[in-house]
């Protein structure tokens, strides 16, 4: 049996419930350096254009993965930036998932599409496709790669939503009509059961961008106006808006910072100075929630 039927056939045996999360699998987990090499799925989207400028621009390699050439060439360019390795593929489908992975530290997924029908879900882009079977055939790639005879992930970042523990109620309710909430939970459930070392972060409505055709100097100069402070609790429990620039920020920030290591938190974007960049503000901010 290969390594990638051996996780799926452990992802199809396994409760999903957060309760019966299995034990830690063989893996080094803990913080991430810059130089670790982070795959970013949905690089061209609006909080992965800034994930991907914020981890190279602090040293980190990225491996992005983007469906659209003219999309890359948009956001980075006819030449991709030094650290930056573009690959061509979609996370819905299986095919090649398992060599993308192949090599990287971490994996931060940023995918997702639009809560209501529109032009974004044309090709089979609805939220089932995008927010569960995108995330599952994520997870079970990484897993191919943790049974393997090298074993590389340490961390699997995910954007999730706030709403998903709430999706019958008001306004989640309205929110999650056609599924949206309800995929990215069944999502985020494939990651918490596969034993793979996690983050999970369930922001608020998303502002500030998407910066779509920005390159990636501009992506770093980009601000989120008066509302630059970060509200976060270990609890679904928070109602607002959430800049996508805080997001983002937020996932770089996780990576180096073990504490943040299985952990789920909702954030949102609030008046005030916040953190910016400052690791030590944000180590803070996390541990509150521990």
């Amino acid at each position: 049996m290969s390594s990638l039927q051996h996780s799926q056939r452990l992802l199809a045996n396994r409760s999903y419930a957060k309760a019966s999360r299995p034990s830690r699998l063989a893996i080094v987990a803990g913080s991430l350096e810059p130089g670790a090499k982070v795959l970013v799925a949905g690089a061209t989207g609006g909080v992965g254009q800034l994930v991907t400028a914020k981890l190279l621009d602090r040293g980190y390699k990225v491996r992005a993965i983007s469906r659209s050439q003219e999309k890359v060439q948009q956001v980075f360019g006819a030449n991709p930036p030094a650290g930056l390795e573009v690959v061509f593929g979609d996370a819905r489908e299986s095919s090649n998932l398992e060599s993308f992975v192949d090599g990287v530290d971490a994996v931060c997924c940023c995918t997702g599409t639009t809560a209501f029908p529109s032009n974004r879900w044309k090709g089979n882009n609805g939220p089932k496709q995008t927010d569960y079977e995108g995330v599952k055939n994520l997870v079970t790639a990484c897993l191919g790669q943790a049974y393997g005879p090298k074993a590389h992930i340490k961390r699997f970042l995910l954007v999730s939503s706030a709403g998903v523990e709430r999706s019958g109620k008001f306004p989640y309710v309205i929110l999650n009509l056609f599924g949206v909430l309800k995929w990215k939970g069944e999502g985020e459930k494939v990651l918490l059961a596969s034993g793979l070392p996690y983050t999970i972060l369930r922001p608020g409505r998303l502002t500030d961008g998407p910066y779509t055709s920005y390159d990636l100097n501009t992506l770093l100069q980009a601000t989120s106006g008066t509302r630059r402070d970060v509200q976060m609790s270990p609890r679904e429990d928070l109602d607002g808006e959430t800049s996508r620039l805080t997001v983002a920020e937020a996932l770089v920030q996780a990576l180096a910072l073990p504490e943040t290591e299985d952990r789920v938190y909702s954030l949102t974007s609030t008046e005030g100075d916040g953190p910016g960049s400052d690791t030590a503000k944000w180590r803070a901010l996390f541990s509150k929630c521990n």
